[in-house]
């Protein structure tokens, strides 16, 4: 990232006397895709870990339910509102994934059971998220585009940035290190520290002039092609520690028996899986 954390630092912000971290330190933690082929009970176990990190609030990357049928959308909207009930106290934010909005009545219900628009920015403390709609389409649309660069434009002064969306639109450019695209130009020029999205269920990690590219691994949805960890194939989740203008994020792996508890950074990845050796959990 653009400043690292001392590892003493890193310590107090990600330890247990986090307590008596400064007014400006927190963290957050996001989730991969749910769905997608889901295999049962796994987000569960990725909410339960999660919650056991303290987070200030939850960001999901979309797919939270099966969808891609208006008949069942309602039944399965309150199936999800039924897990997530005992974590009613933490915020929870969601980008629409394409199985989630992909009719007008899906729309509708996003809408209605998330609390959320389909596109919407909030800030927490220092930190300004911006989160996108690509549901219906693999590419960022231009009223995406429009909105994103009126928002950062808003919200400049925020010291840290993260854009949010569900498809990785961004996966082509970056990994052929193109910074010649749109969304890539706007998160160089308002200094967005890192780019997030989902829908490959796949650990992919890029960084392009600066700007950190996450494509998070999955957090319920199916294991595709090798399966294997080193791939980027994993059930897990994302903690993200903001201290000031520092940000320090966490790729952590389930715990036994849905993994092996492998912690690593998004630098230990690239664009085709693991660069570095991770280190087991010790929590």
């Amino acid at each position: 990232m653009r400043q690292l954390v001392p590892a003493v630092a890193l310590l107090l912000l990600l330890g247990p006397l986090r307590a008596a971290s400064p007014p400006d330190t927190f963290r957050f933690v996001i989730f991969g895709d749910r769905t997608g082929e889901a295999r049962p009970g796994i987000f569960e176990e990725v909410l339960r870990e999660a919650a056991a990190e303290s987070p200030a609030f939850m960001v999901s990357v979309g797919d939270l339910i099966q969808g891609l049928n208006d008949a069942t959308v309602e039944t399965e909207w309150r199936a999800l509102n039924a897990i997530l009930t005992p974590f009613r106290r933490y915020t929870f934010y969601a980008a629409p994934g394409n199985h989630d909005v992909w009719s007008e009545k899906s729309e509708e219900c996003f809408r209605r059971y998330t609390g959320r628009a389909l596109h919407y920015s909030f800030d927490y403390r220092q930190t300004h998220f911006t989160v996108l709609d690509n549901s219906r389409t693999d590419q960022l649309p231009a009223d995406e585009l429009a909105f994103l660069e009126k928002d950062l434009a808003a919200h400049a002064t925020q010291p840290v940035k993260f854009i949010v969306s569900h498809r990785p639109s961004w996966v082509l450019n970056a990994v052929l290190r193109n910074p010649e695209f749109p969304l890539h130009q706007l998160a160089k020029k308002y200094s967005v520290q890192a780019v997030i999205a989902g829908h490959i269920h796949e650990m992919l990690h890029v960084t392009l002039e600066g700007v950190e590219y996450i494509s998070m691994p999955s957090s319920g949805g199916q294991l595709r092609l090798s399966k294997k960890y080193e791939d980027g194939w994993f059930y897990g989740y994302a903690v993200v520690a903001v201290s000031g203008k520092a940000v320090h994020i966490q790729i952590k792996e389930l715990k036994p028996p849905h993994g092996q508890g492998r912690v690593t950074a998004p630098e230990d990845w690239g664009a085709a899986g693991l660069v570095r050796v991770p280190a087991l959990s010790s929590k």
